[in-house]
């Protein structure tokens, strides 16, 4: 039963952490608030964003309240996993608060990676979808200078491939990084 509670556990903070990710992008990208995507993400947020808006506030163009919602969600997450496994969560106190920094690093490489790959997958089946300005609007800043680098071969973009690659890459560094942290 603990693997399941784990999986189950893994499956909705990663989600959680993931969309509130997805906010602070979609508002360095400067999206529209009035979009469905940006919509959906402000309601399944509001209730833990905004508190921690009053508090924190927002400097440099960054939403350091979503930051911190992604960063207890994961300190939130760490401590669950182990008391499901049966360890007390303070045993690991001041390294869960480290390795949850690397976990959100890993959320977001993930969240590039996914929307990245959902864009072209996207812009294969459904250009015109409601979604698509969005995804473009996200990938683009991300797109651009591999595009700059990468030599155009006609109607093929190489650019989302080079830019999956990256994210694997910065996953295993991420990964490498944490690794001390999990006693490995």
């Amino acid at each position: 039963m603990g693997d399941i509670a784990r999986f189950i556990l893994n499956i909705l903070f990663t989600l959680f952490g993931a969309v509130l990710l997805l906010r602070v992008w979609l508002q360095m990208a400067r999206m529209p608030p009035f979009n469905t995507v940006s919509q959906t993400v402000f309601k399944v947020t509001d209730w833990l964003v905004i508190p921690l808006r009053r508090v924190l506030g927002s400097r440099g163009g960054i939403d350091w309240a979503c930051v911190f919602a992604a960063w207890l969600c994961a300190v939130v997450f760490l401590f669950a996993t182990v008391a499901v496994s049966g360890i007390s969560p303070l045993d690991f106190f001041p390294e869960a608060l480290w390795i949850a920094v690397v976990m959100v690093l890993k959320w977001a490489v993930n969240l590039v990676m996914w929307i990245t790959l959902l864009m072209v997958i996207m812009s294969w089946v459904n250009p015109s979808a409601p979604a698509m300005p969005v995804l473009i609007a996200l990938t683009d800043p991300l797109l651009a200078p591999i595009r700059r680098v990468m030599p155009s071969l006609g109607g093929l973009d190489l650019a989302p491939i080079v830019l999956f690659i990256l994210t694997q890459v910065a996953l295993m560094v991420i990964a490498r990084i944490g690794l001390p942290f999990l006693g490995m």
